[in-house]
Order: C-alpha cells, then structure tokens, then sequence
C-alpha cells in the first residue's frame, strides 16, 4: 500500500491530470424522466439512445440517480467538493468491465447519499455480460478525518493509491454522507503489487459518515479498507473477497460491529489489520485501535493449511468482542516487533484483545509472533462463548450469495 504524501495542491494536480479527459466537454443536462442535473464543466454523461446513461468524468453539480434507468460507469466518475452523489432506492449502476478504470470516487467536501432498504436495495455492479472479479474499481470515498501516515493534529493529506485523490485532515467529525442497503459487486483489482482498489476504500472517513447495511460480493482485491478515519460501520457483508475481507491502516479508530464473512476458495485473511501504513511512517504517532464487535468468519475447508482468519500487526490496537471463527488453520496471528511495530504491547498494556471468542475447526488458537512475550490468556479470554452475528435475520431479502 504504497502512498506518497502530498500537500493537498499536489493531490489537486493529479486529480486534474486523471480526469483531463473532460476538460473542454460542453454542459449536458440529462432529461431522461429520472434524472435533471447539470454538470458544468464535466462532460462524459450521456445517454446512447436506447435508454442508457453513461457516467464518467468530474461532477462539479449534484448528481441525482433514479431506479428504472440503466446507469452506465464508462471511467472515473469523481464528485467535486461541494457536490452529492444521490441514489434512490432500488437504483442499479453498472460499470463496464475494464477493471480499475472505471470507479465511483467522493471526494474530499462531496457527500454520497445512498440509502436504498431491504426490499429495494442500491446496487452498484458490473455490465459485463458474465461478470467475475475485479470487472471494475468500485467505490472510494474520500474525507477530511486524522490519518497518522500525517503529522497528528495536520491539514496535510495523503493521495490515494489509484487516480491521486486527496484525503485525511483534523476532523473526525467530518460527514461524507450516507450508505444503507448497498451492495458492491465484482469490484476491486490492481494496477501493481503496491496501488489497488478495493470493493468500497474508506479514506480519512469521519464518524458523522453513516455505513449500515453494506454488502461487498466477489471482489479480487479486500473488501472494506479503512486508511485512517473514525467512522463506524455495522451489517457489513463480505463474501468472496479474494484478498482480506476487512483491511486496516493508517490509524483506523472506528467501531465495526455486526460484521459477516464468507471466504470462497480464493482469498487471503478475512481481517488483515495494520497499525500505520509501514510503507511510509507513522507521523501522527498513534496506531489503529478499533472496537469490533459481533463477527462471523466462515472459511473455505479447502484453503491452505496456513489460513489465517485474524491478522494483527504493525502495532495496531484493538478490542474483539463476540466473534466466531470456522475453519481456519489459524485462529489470530500477531505480528510485530519490539520496536516500530509493537504489537505484543498493545496485548500487555490491554488495548489489544479477543474477547468471548468461539472456534470451529480452527488448529491454532493464537500465534503470537510479536517479540514480546505473553500468554494466550493475555490475549484471548472467554473461549466458547462467542455467538457470532445474526446474519440470517439482518442480510435477509438484500444481499447476494
């Protein structure tokens, strides 16, 4: 996960450059029956006649999208500061199969607005005609909360891995809108080993931003990333995330809570969490520290022998509460060191635990390879008595299997 950090004129530069495409595009209004907006100076929104809307470009007026209009993702679509990205219930937006080229991306000051609901869910997805992993970029949502990859209390932001997006500052509160009822599929892929894209990427995500009810099905890269941000999410649904499920860095201090994983013979961790982005450093001299609480992990029997279902390292911090783990070599795996990346401390000082944790075919209960010296017991206490999510009742009538 390499990032470079930029001052927030240079994330500005690149931004213009990826999106140069639309610089001299006439104004279009859409009046399609569902759709009445006007994009100044944004271009490459359009319909071909036979119903179809295309979008792609920056939008520098508010976007309204409507059930019953056959939307079209063609390339980058980015809301500009100041502007929303509103999708009414039972909506579906397609983009085409021409992987991290196409993706849905809010930016710093912009507002997505998303609240579809069990009987009619939003749905984000891929136009191919046999969709499979990593058809297109999915959707990145950019706010001004802390990062530690920045000086802590800074107004200095990061870019972001794909298309140079600014993002982090000194607002935890920060507000980038609203998802309930939403289901990414078939999204997520890389350009190379360091700059991808996942199903939904959280960057600098403020907890006044409302994510409950999100479903992210059959992505090549991780499901849900939180780079830094405080926000809090509940009934998050991943299935058949080839890399991790659930990934954080750069200081994520938020609660997950209501938490589902399904791995299929695919994947990598169902959570891969890290501390700091140890690709860059940790300026702000904190580490992730979320609380997650109520998870179900189902793994693949016939995965690897070394399956880790818990990754923890790079310092991060952390309370698991109520979990249970099926099939996995490895129940968690701590990871570290005694010096930028202490791991093992977080468990001696009490910040880094499991709690009420229930295992099923699961060999090894804890690997602690962190340099520090603890037991089991230090980590991991209530063992059996973890019930899990009910995931049969919240992800009834909306998501995918």
């Amino acid at each position: 996960m390499m990032k470079t950090k930029f001052l927030f004129t240079i994330g500005l530069c690149a931004l213009l450059f990826t999106a140069c495409e639309s610089d001299d595009t006439a104004d279009i209004i859409i009046t399609d029956n569902s759709v009445n907006t006007t994009n100044n100076n944004s271009g490459g929104n359009g319909g071909d006649g036979d119903g179809d809307v295309f979008l792609s470009g920056v939008y520098t007026e508010s976007l309204n999208l409507e059930a019953g209009v056959n939307y079209i993702v063609t390339g980058p679509v980015l809301m500009a500061e100041g502007t929303t990205l509103n999708v009414a219930p039972g909506t579906r937006v397609a983009a085409q199969p021409v992987g991290v080229n196409a993706y849905i991306a809010i930016q710093q000051g912009a507002r997505i607005v998303a609240n579809g609901n069990a009987s009619n869910p939003i749905v984000f997805t891929s136009n191919a005609s046999t969709p499979g992993t990593g058809d297109w970029g999915g959707l990145i949502i950019c706010g001004n909360a802390p990062i530690n990859s920045t000086e802590d209390g800074s107004e200095d932001t990061s870019t972001t891995e794909v298309g140079g997006l600014s993002y982090g500052g000194n607002n935890p509160s920060d507000d980038s809108g609203s998802l309930q009822y939403v289901r990414v599929e078939y999204a997520g892929g890389a350009i190379d080993g360091n700059s991808e894209l996942n199903g939904v990427s959280l960057y600098a995500v403020g907890d006044e931003t409302e994510i409950d009810y999100v479903q992210v099905f059959i992505g090549s890269d991780d499901g849900f990333e939180f780079f830094g941000g405080t926000v809090n999410a509940s009934h998050l649904s991943v299935i058949g995330s080839e890399d991790d499920s659930i990934d954080w860095t750069e200081g994520y201090t938020g609660n997950l809570t209501d938490i589902y994983i399904e791995h299929r013979s695919s994947h990598d961790k169902a959570f891969e969490c890290d501390g700091y982005n140890t690709d860059f450093s940790n300026e702000g001299g904190y580490f992730s520290a979320p609380n997650v609480t109520n998870v179900t992990i189902v793994g693949d029997a016939g995965t690897a022998s070394d399956s880790e279902a818990i990754r923890l390292r790079a310092g991060t911090q952390g309370i698991f509460s109520n979990v249970v783990i099926n099939t996995f070599n490895e129940g968690f795996d701590l990871d570290g060191d005694t010096g930028d990346n202490p791991t093992g401390q977080g468990v001696l000082d009490g910040v880094l635990q499991a709690v009420d944790v229930t295992f099923n075919s699961v060999d090894v209960l804890v690997k602690n390879d962190t340099g520090y010296t603890f037991d089991q017991a230090d980590f991991l206490s209530g063992i059996g008595n973890g019930t899990g999510t009910d995931y049969a009742t919240w992800g009834a009538g909306w998501t995918n299997n």
